[in-house]
Order: C-alpha cells, then sequence, then structure tokens
C-alpha cells in the first residue's frame, strides 16, 4: 500500500509504524519499559509517547499445540492495547518487537505492526491559538509542570 505524501505548510507527515500490543494491564510498563530501552519513542518534541486504551476482554481458545495445554471454550482475559509509534528503521522495529515479545507475560502474545503515517506539529507554529491550553484557563489534564 502507498501512503500520500500530505505535502502541505502545517504539519510534518512522517511514515513509520504503529504497533499495538494487547497485554494485561498489570504487565504494560515491563513493557513500555521494555520498550523505551531500545528505543525513545520520540514524538516531535516528546519522547516515551505511548497510547493505553481503557480496559476490554481479550478472548481465545488454547489448540494444545503450545506450551498450555487445549481448552475446550473460549476463555477471556481483561486486556488493555498499548500502542507507539515506531519510525522507518527495520533494524530498529525487530529490537523493539524482540522487546517486547521477551517481556510479554503470554506465550503468544497478540502484536500488530501497521503501516502508517504520523502528523507533527511545526515548531513555533500557531502558538498563539486559543485552542491551545496555555492560551487559555488551566485544566485538571495539563500537567503540573506545564501550569
Amino acid at each position: 500500500m502507498s501512503l500520500p505524501k500530505l505535502h502541505n505548510d502545517r504539519f510534518v507527515p512522517e511514515q513509520g509504524l504503529r504497533v499495538i500490543v494487547q497485554v494485561p494491564d498489570t504487565h504494560v510498563q515491563r513493557i513500555v519499559d521494555s520498550v523505551l530501552a531500545i528505543d525513545t519513542l520520540k514524538y516531535g518534541d516528546y519522547d516515551s509517547v505511548t497510547f493505553k486504551t481503557a480496559s476490554g476482554i481479550q478472548q481465545f481458545r488454547s489448540l494444545g499445540s503450545g506450551r498450555n495445554i487445549a481448552t475446550d471454550n473460549t476463555v477471556e482475559v481483561p486486556c488493555v492495547e498499548l500502542s507507539f509509534f515506531l519510525a522507518c528503521d527495520e533494524e530498529q522495529a525487530v529490537l523493539v518487537l524482540k522487546s517486547i515479545y521477551d517481556s510479554h507475560p503470554y506465550e503468544e502474545p497478540v502484536v500488530l505492526v501497521e503501516q502508517c503515517l504520523r502528523a507533527t506539529h511545526i515548531r513555533g507554529m500557531d502558538e498563539d491559538n486559543p485552542n491551545r491550553f496555555w492560551n487559555g484557563q488551566v485544566e485538571e489534564w495539563v500537567p503540573k509542570e506545564h501550569r
């Protein structure tokens, strides 16, 4: 699939990979730490950028061909999805994916990798925009360091 170029003067499009990992919430930080040991997960003027969904239900049935015995019915595990962007660097992506496999509690983790574009801001542009959090009343979600 060919991704669009999105030539413009407002943002910078960058090709990369979106990695999505389904994992029990109690193991998310272990995976994030293992990934950050390999890659800074830089996103424009920020790093350590990840996203974690609210908990949902992952279901599966063991076929018995791996470490675990076969299950007659599907089982359910509460999980979240952790996602982040990686630059297009195949060697680096392989190292990050290996770190996920090493730190994930499952034998067969659900790890999805999608080719994508991200759009990052052009530094210094639009700083007087009234919609930026620093140009209005401070909301609760704003980190205390940025108030």
